[in-house]
This record gives structure tokens, sequence and C-alpha cells, in this order.
């Protein structure tokens, strides 16, 4: 595959593995930086991160495919994976300065566990456009637009 700067998108599939976020962050960011992008590289490796542990999550054993494509006033991030099953965003709790504190327990197992769907807000936050269209004969494609 090339990386020249003048190819508008980057369509791979992965495994889907607990190093496949990391994997698409560090290829969107350099796909970015040749687009001249670099500006909006860090909001979109959130997005990015999000998204492919979400896919990564509901496919576990399976495959997810990932598309970046150039638009004339931004990007589209999207993510397809098998499942049927449509994301769901859990709203943040309302919180206070005075409740971030220290967490001792914070990488002790199952320590985070109803804490899923905190990432979709943040998503919907840095995203221009968001959404999620549903595949024939399954899956779904999970998507995010950042304009500039």
């Amino acid at each position: 595959m090339s990386t020249a700067a003048t190819e508008t998108c980057l369509d791979m599939t992965f495994l889907a593995a607990g190093t496949a976020a990391g994997q698409v962050r560090t290829l969107v960011k350099f796909r970015l930086a040749d687009w001249g992008l670099a500006g909006i590289a860090d909001d979109m490796c959130l997005i990015v991160g999000e998204l492919v542990a979400n896919a990564v999550k509901s496919t576990p054993d399976g495959e997810i495919s990932v598309r970046l494509t150039r638009e004339p006033r931004g990007v589209l991030f999207g993510v397809w994976d098998s499942s049927d099953d449509l994301p769901v965003a859990n709203p943040p709790p309302d919180l206070s300065l005075d409740d971030i504190t220290p967490d001792p327990e914070a990488l002790d197992p199952g320590h985070d566990e109803g804490t899923c769907g905190r990432g979709l807000p943040i998503v919907q936050a840095l995203s221009s456009q968001c959404g999620v269209d549903r595949t024939d004969p399954h899956g779904k494609w999970v998507w995010s637009r950042i304009t500039v």
C-alpha cells in the first residue's frame, strides 16, 4: 500500500484484537500528516481509539474494517464490525473537582465494570457529525466526520 499524499482514502482490515486500536491510530496519524491535517490528529486519534475499541469488543476473534476518507472540508473515519448490536452511549456522570482523586484500585481487574459506553459521548463531542449505518446481511459502520 502506498502512502502518497495524493491518495484520498485509507481502507484496511484488521484482526479484532487489542492491538488494533493502536495500529489504526498510528496509520491515521501518518495519513493526516500526509494530507496536511496534523492539526486534527489528536482529536481524530481519540475518536479512532474509541470506535476501534468498541468494534473489537463487538467482534471478538473476528475482523474489523476501517476507512479514513479525505473530504473537501475534513475527514470521515468509519469502522465496520460484524455485530448487529448498536453502540450505546452512556452519559458521563456529573463530577466536580472534589470528585477527582487518585484511585489506588484503578488497575485492579474488574474495576472498570460499569464504565462501558462512556467513550461515545467523547466521540460525539469531537465530531462534526457521527452515526451508525447497518450493513446487509449483518454488521454496521460506525463513523465520525471532522470538518476543518
